[in-house]
């Protein structure tokens, strides 16, 4: 696996590049800049993608705006964005630049780099990983149109929203993958989710569980 890493801090972007690589994968270029960042995305075309969300030179979300931008100009390029604070407004609108891998993390998850690795690697292979802390937030503060949906239709949706797969929530919720399945089409249904691919209507469904926080 190829990865074009963005991290403003040298100490944590020489961290990040040990971790990738002592897990046997090759970081094709390590920047500190979203003008950077950019140009190396656009050099090395990587599998993945890692970007904190504020960068030089307001350090405010210029590295979230450079990942969008890419996007645009690679609509299959997996992002996994590293946060130092929940900021579920930024996520949801990487969410909509389209169904590639997407990823969003808190820093401290970092500590643990088989569990970062596995997150990471999700992403690169089209799944969605949102941080369990921005999770919780959401399910604190849910509203329309969440409202039409079981408590058992939001444990699944949240832990869609974590990358589940089909099998990893019936394992968690102590269900059958059927059940699970049946659950996600009521979930596409209640939301409106019609006409689509599966792995794009997951994606959506998640996008109305981030927007469906309160404020």
């Amino acid at each position: 696996m190829r990865v074009v890493l963005a991290e403003d801090s040298g100490l944590l972007r020489e961290s990040l590049v040990g971790l990738i690589t002592r897990f046997g994968h090759r970081v094709s270029a390590a920047v500190g800049t979203a003008e950077e960042l950019v140009a190396a995305v656009r050099a090395e075309v990587p599998d993945v993608v890692v970007t904190d969300v504020r960068m030089p030179p307001a350090f405010r979300d210029e590295g979230l705006r450079a990942a969008i931008a890419l996007r645009a100009e690679l609509p299959a390029l997996p992002v996994l964005v590293l946060s130092q604070h929940v900021d579920t407004p930024s996520l949801a609108e990487l969410l909509e630049t389209g169904g590639a891998g997407t990823g969003y993390l808190l820093k401290d998850r970092v500590a643990d780099g088989a569990d970062f690795l596995a997150k990471l690697t999700e992403v690169a292979g089209g799944g969605t990983v949102v941080d369990q802390d921005v999770v919780r937030r959401l399910l604190s503060h849910r509203r329309d149109p969440l409202r039409l949906l079981s408590a058992r239709e939001l444990e699944v949706l949240g832990l869609m929203a974590q990358g589940r797969s089909n099998a990893a929530i019936a394992a968690d919720l102590v269900i059958s993958e059927v059940t699970v399945s049946k659950h996600i089409g009521g979930i596409f249904t209640k939301l409106d989710l019609h006409v689509d691919s599966a792995d794009h209507r997951r994606v959506r469904a998640v996008l109305a569980y981030l927007r469906g926080r309160g404020g």
